[in-house]
């Protein structure tokens, strides 16, 4: 029986959280025995702000670096860098052709980031790609027709909008993309901003303590954890909407000992919150030590580049074919009748 193909992507803006590894990179890993996997590193959505050369380039290897260190295997898996297949960039002008200005103004992602550039800088300078990047990332799943997208629940009217792209160009010139669904992980899906537990955990916080990195020093992860933010109620319980300090961290528990979080609650019942904190710090420093020394053994190895070439190579063969059936159904190519 043929695998169903599952398509996504970390940008490069900055370091990989723990929030990524939980809401993405565990998934991934999870899901390659059962999947055809395309994983890429989205270094095309790291420049739609402005970011130091050198900072990309370190951030783009750290990145595909971090991928082969979580678990992803290169022989079930299909690693690469956006930027190797230009099929990404070509599909996405064509994308961009039929998209409607309004579809994209109404992203809530583009208000929310446009209103924090002018906050920031003080300046109605809002770059384009800010607008447009919902396109690309459009482009990015239509072009593997992906059955499947993980997505956190912010990035849900994304695959909304690569949907109605893709079923507005089937209509108008034949079958061309298949229709993606949204695959949410059962837990874990959305860790939440230690420092404000209200907030999603970022990696664009300016605060270091709102988030943990993936190479994060161990004993800088450790103060973290103990300063995380809970409340005064002492009571070790899931409630997003009353608790979210708490339920955070319960989350993180849960989804890195795969423990239901009804067992969770059950074993810390009459128990205070450094007792929670405890077990959390020892889930999470194991699972960093262990990243952190894989991640050390394969980064200046030949079998990162190898591993690399690989996934360029699967895909590159994919998104070749995938756009010229694009450019022959939209008249582009105009050899085919």
């Amino acid at each position: 029986m043929e695998k169903k193909r599952m398509i996504s992507g970390i940008t490069t803006t900055g370091k990989i959280t723990l929030g990524n590894y939980i809401g993405a990179l565990k998934n991934f890993v999870d899901l390659q025995d059962d999947f055809e996997m395309y994983i890429f590193v989205a270094n095309l959505h790291g420049i739609t702000l402005p970011i130091d050369k050198e900072t990309l380039r370190k951030n783009i290897k750290e990145t595909v670096a971090l991928y082969f260190a979580c678990g992803l295997d290169p022989t079930k898996s299909n690693i690469f860098i956006q930027s190797d297949i230009a099929e990404h960039a070509e599909l996405a002008w064509v994308l961009t052709c039929n998209t409607t200005l309004g579809e994209l103004q109404r992203m809530t992602q583009f208000k929310d980031k446009s209103n924090k550039v002018k906050s920031d800088n003080g300046t109605e300078f809002i770059p384009t790609g800010l607008l447009m990047y919902p396109v690309l990332m459009a482009a990015d799943i239509l072009l593997y027709d992906a059955s499947f997208v993980p997505v956190g629940k912010d990035q849900k009217q994304h695959i909304e909008l690569a949907r109605s792209i893709a079923e507005r160009m089937n209509n108008k010139y034949g079958e061309m993309f298949k229709m993606p669904e949204e695959y949410h992980p059962k837990v874990g899906a959305k860790i939440l901003d230690l420092q404000d537990p209200t907030k999603k955990m970022s990696k664009s916080s300016l605060n270091s303590k709102s988030y943990i990195a993936l190479l994060d020093n161990i004993e800088e992860v450790k103060k973290k954890i103990k300063s995380a933010v809970t409340d005064s109620e002492n009571l070790i319980k899931y409630d997003l909407e009353n608790k979210p300090g708490v339920s955070n961290l319960i989350t993180i528990w849960s989804s890195l000992a795969n423990l239901a979080i009804e067992k969770i609650e059950k074993m810390c019942e009459g128990k205070d919150y450094g007792f929670l904190k405890e077990n959390v710090t020892n889930v999470v420093v194991s699972l960093l030590e262990k990243i952190q020394s894989k991640y050390n053994e394969i980064y200046n190895s030949d079998d990162l580049e190898k591993w690399i070439e690989s996934g360029t190579l699967n895909a590159k063969k994919a998104a070749s074919k995938k756009l010229r059936k694009v450019y022959n159904l939209t008249g582009l190519n105009y050899k085919r009748k």
